[in-house]
């Protein structure tokens, strides 16, 4: 049997953009994810997507309708304040920049694909270049294929393409975080909605910071952000797997001085999972292209989070689908060059700028972080 002439390695948002806009395009691909099927990955929290970048891709797709039946316009709302309770701005009622959970963009982009374009339940272990000099896929499943013309790595921050074309290495930012959620049920449900309401509430302190996000559902995703090595989290430290242990230890050692307010979060968290922040340098990128190889997403430009992250990501899909198109499968070389020529501008800005808010955010100083947001 004949493989399809493009491997996209990865089922994200990322990865599936780019199978949505070549299925437009006519051009032959296949996507392998490493989830067993299109149910077994709900983790993620809420994104939102913005009108020249993550909503442009969709539009040409042919996707955008689709798309405002799950995005929320009156989550735009972005509220500051500081460690003490007290609000110092609340702003972007009305942005164009809705916001939508991961799980339903996925599932936007899923339905835009025929079913088996996309093999559940493989988990890449290894990206080489065979004797013909075409790529070689190995699976964790067993499975080694072959005959793909181009492999497409949008397979995340420790992407198994990227080390085919660059040495480069995610490094740990310094910063962790433990997300937890509030759902409708919890006790504090009621005290959250009122106080937090729509949108993202970032509350900053010196070296600590807590972001929380209504979802979907209308749920609370809390993110709490520390300074901490890069271990904490699977050293003993911290048995998450023991809640009442790990409340004590955020209340006592790293919250003591925050407000009730805060300190109610931590009492009532749930769900909780860690969540180690990882970026590339700015040195990374600017490889020299490898024949049948690109990275898109994460896996080219692996930055901390500043908002542009899945963004960004649908920007590198349309861009790379767009030179694909142009140039022809018979020219994949090419349309690699120019579309990583393209993208190295705006993978190394977005490591700049995600190092230079999480500098902001963590130094606890809300005026430098007003300035930087231009507010």
């Amino acid at each position: 049997m004949t493989a399809p002439t493009i491997a996209i390695i990865g089922g994200g948002p990322c990865g599936l953009t780019l199978a949505r806009l070549l299925e437009c395009k006519g051009i032959d691909y296949v996507v392998y994810e490493r989830d067993e099927s299109e149910n077994s990955n709900r983790a993620g929290g809420s994104l939102d997507i913005h009108p020249e970048t993550g909503q442009h891709a969709l539009r040409e797709g042919g996707l955008f309708d689709e798309f405002k039946r799950y995005a929320r316009y009156d989550d735009t709302v972005f509220t500051l304040a500081d460690n003490f309770g007290k609000r110092l701005v609340k702003v972007g009622q009305g942005r164009d920049a809705p916001e939508i959970d991961r799980s339903d963009l996925r599932k936007i982009l899923l339905d835009s694909i025929p079913k088996d374009k996309i093999k559940w339940g493989h988990t890449l272990t290894s990206a080489t270049v065979g004797e013909d000099n075409l790529p070689v896929l190995q699976f964790a499943n067993g499975n080694l294929l072959s005959g793909f013309k181009l492999v497409v790595g949008a397979d995340g921050a420790w992407s198994k393409v990227r080390n085919v074309i660059t040495q480069a290495t995610p490094q740990y930012s310094g910063t962790s975080y433990l997300e937890s959620k509030i759902g409708l049920e919890n006790p504090l449900y009621e005290t959250i909605a009122s106080n937090a309401g729509a949108g993202m509430f970032l509350s900053m302190g010196p070296e600590k910071l807590i972001v929380t996000q209504r979802q979907g559902d209308g749920s609370y995703r809390n993110y709490f952000g520390l300074q901490v090595p890069e271990d904490f989290f699977r050293n003993g430290t911290v048995d998450l797997q023991d809640v009442e242990a790990t409340r004590r230890l955020l209340l006592s050692d790293y919250y003591a001085d925050w407000s009730d307010e805060h300190k109610d979060l931590i009492r009532h968290a749930t769900d909780l999972r860690p969540w180690a922040l990882y970026t590339l340098s700015t040195e990374d990128l600017g490889w020299k292209s490898v024949p049948g190889f690109t990275l898109i997403g994460d896996a080219a430009h692996l930055a901390i989070p500043n908002g542009e992250g899945v963004n960004l990501a649908m920007t590198d899909s349309f861009k790379l689908a767009s030179k694909i198109a142009e140039h022809g499968i018979e020219n994949f070389d090419q349309a690699v060059q120019e579309y990583e020529a393209d993208m190295f501008p705006r993978g190394i800005a977005t490591i700049a700028d995600g190092k230079g808010m999480g500098e902001v955010m963590f130094s606890g100083d809300s005026k430098a972080f007003l300035e930087l947001m231009g507010l």
